[in-house]
C-alpha cells in the first residue's frame, strides 16, 4: 500500500479515542441546551443543489464551495452553510405554521478555503439553532442568551460575545445612495479591517461628508455599552436609529438574567454571508483567532424560498471551540465505564457467558483474546485508552 493513501487531504483531518471521546461529550452538552429550550432536531442532506447558496442567498462565495454534479448534469455541492439549507427546510415542510418554529442541529459543513492554517478547517462539524416565524425582540434575547448558555456548559470561564446590527450600517448606506458593487466593496473592505482602503474608497464617491465621517468612524464603534449612544450620536438616520435602540432593549433584556457582563457591542460587525437583516453576534474566546459562535437575524432568506418569514440563529463551530477549550487547558470529563474482558482460548464460553450479563446489566463490555506475549500494564493501558474502567481477566 502507498503510504500516502494514509493521508488526509488538506483542510481535513482524523479525530480517534480521547479527542473523539472529548468532541461527542461536548456535541452533547451544547444539544442539550438547545433541547431545555425547547428546539426539535432536524438534518439536511451534506449535498444540495448549488442553487440553494448561489449569490443571491447572500452565501459563501462561489469558489468556496465543493461542487459536483449528478447523472443529469445538475450543479450539487457539499453543504458550505448551515443556514440556507435550514431556511429551504423550513420553506418546504413548515409553511402553513402559524406559531415560531425551533430547530436545532448537528450537522458537517464543507468550505474549500483558500488560505489553510491551524484552526481552519475545510470540514467542520456544526451545532446551531434556529428560531424561525419570529421577529420579535424576545427572539433576540432568547438566542442569545442560548449562545452565553452554551458557552457556560462548555466549560468556558472566559468568553465574549460582540453584538452588533447591521440595520445601522444599511441605513447609512440607503441615505448615501451606496448600492450594487459599490456596496460589496465597502464592505470587503471593513471586513478585512482595511480602514484605509475604506477612506480612500469613500473619498472616491460622491456622497454627503456627514454619512462619510459616520462611515470612517464605523470601525472604531466598539466596546461598552456606552458605544451605542455615541453612536446614536453621530446619525438622525431612522434605521440606523432603530438598529441601535434595538441593541439598547437587547442589552436590558440580558441585564435580567445578568449576562449582559458577556456581551459588548460592535457596529462594525460585519459579515460576508449577505443574507443577515438586523442583529448580528460573534463569541470569541482565548485560545483561537477566530469566532466560535456566529450569528444573526435573517428576516428575508426563507422568503427566497417562497415562505416569507423572519428568522434568527446561531452556529458554534465545534472543531474551533475544542481548539480553544484545549489551549486553555480546561479538561473536558469523558466518562469511563465498561469493562474489558481478557480471556484465554479454552475460557471462552465462560467470558462470553459473563459479557452478557454484564451487557444485560447496561455495562459496556469489550471482548479480547488473551496474548502471553502481553503483560497486565498493556491491558490496562488498553482499557483506559477505550474509555472502560474495568479489566477481568478470565483465565
Amino acid at each position: 500500500m502507498k503510504k500516502d493513501l494514509l493521508h488526509t487531504p488538506e483542510g481535513v483531518r482524523d479525530i480517534y479515542s480521547r479527542e473523539c471521546a472529548e468532541k461527542k461529550v461536548l456535541e452533547s452538552r451544547l444539544h442539550d441546551v438547545c433541547k431545555l429550550y425547547g428546539y426539535n432536531d432536524i438534518q439536511t442532506p451534506s449535498i444540495e443543489f448549488f442553487d440553494v447558496f448561489n449569490k443571491e442567498r447572500g452565501s459563501v462565495p462561489s469558489n468556496e464551495m465543493f461542487k459536483l454534479f449528478d447523472r443529469y448534469g445538475n450543479t450539487l455541492v457539499l453543504r458550505p452553510d448551515m443556514t440556507p439549507s435550514i431556511a429551504r427546510a423550513a420553506a418546504k415542510y413548515f409553511e402553513d405554521h402559524i406559531l415560531p418554529i425551533k430547530l436545532c442541529y448537528v450537522s458537517n459543513t464543507f468550505v474549500n478555503v483558500s488560505k489553510y492554517y491551524q484552526g481552519r478547517l475545510k470540514e467542520n462539524t456544526i451545532i446551531g439553532a434556529e428560531l424561525i416565524d419570529d421577529d420579535s425582540i424576545d427572539a433576540d434575547f432568547e438566542i442569545i442568551s442560548m449562545v452565553i448558555d452554551c458557552m457556560k456548559n462548555s466549560g468556558l470561564k472566559e468568553f465574549q460575545v460582540e453584538l452588533g446590527n447591521v440595520g445601522f450600517f444599511n441605513g447609512l448606506l440607503d441615505e448615501a445612495g451606496i448600492a450594487g458593487d459599490d456596496y460589496e466593496e465597502l464592505l470587503s473592505y471593513l471586513n478585512e479591517k482595511n480602514y484605509i482602503g475604506v477612506e480612500e474608497f469613500l473619498n472616491s464617491l460622491n456622497i454627503d461628508k456627514k454619512i462619510a465621517k459616520v462611515l470612517l468612524e464605523l470601525p472604531q464603534l466598539f466596546g461598552s455599552v456606552d458605544v451605542l449612544e455615541k453612536a446614536k450620536s453621530l446619525t438622525s438616520n431612522k434605521e440606523s436609529l432603530s438598529a441601535v435602540n434595538r441593541l439598547l432593549h437587547l442589552y436590558e433584556l440580558l441585564k435580567i438574567k445578568g449576562y449582559d457582563k458577556y456581551v459588548s457591542f460592535d457596529l462594525g460587525e460585519l459579515s460576508n454571508h449577505r443574507y443577515y437583516t438586523g442583529l448580528i453576534f460573534h463569541a470569541f474566546t482565548f485560545g483561537t483567532g477566530e469566532p466560535v459562535v456566529s450569528g444573526g437575524r435573517y428576516d428575508k432568506l426563507l422568503g427566497q424560498f417562497g415562505c416569507d418569514k423572519a428568522s434568527i440563529g446561531f452556529s458554534i463551530t465545534i472543531d474551533r471551540l475544542m481548539a480553544a477549550i484545549s489551549r486553555q487547558n480546561i479538561e473536558i470529563p469523558v466518562d469511563y465505564n465498561g469493562t474489558l474482558i481478557v480471556y484465554t482460548p479454552e475460557k471462552h464460553v465462560e467470558a462470553v457467558k459473563e459479557a452478557e450479563k454484564l451487557r444485560n446489566q447496561g455495562i459496556n463490555v469489550c471482548m479480547i483474546r488473551n496474548n502471553e506475549n502481553k503483560i497486565s500494564e498493556q491491558y490496562e493501558e488498553y482499557a483506559a485508552n477505550s474509555q472502560l474502567s474495568d479489566v477481568i481477566y478470565i483465565k
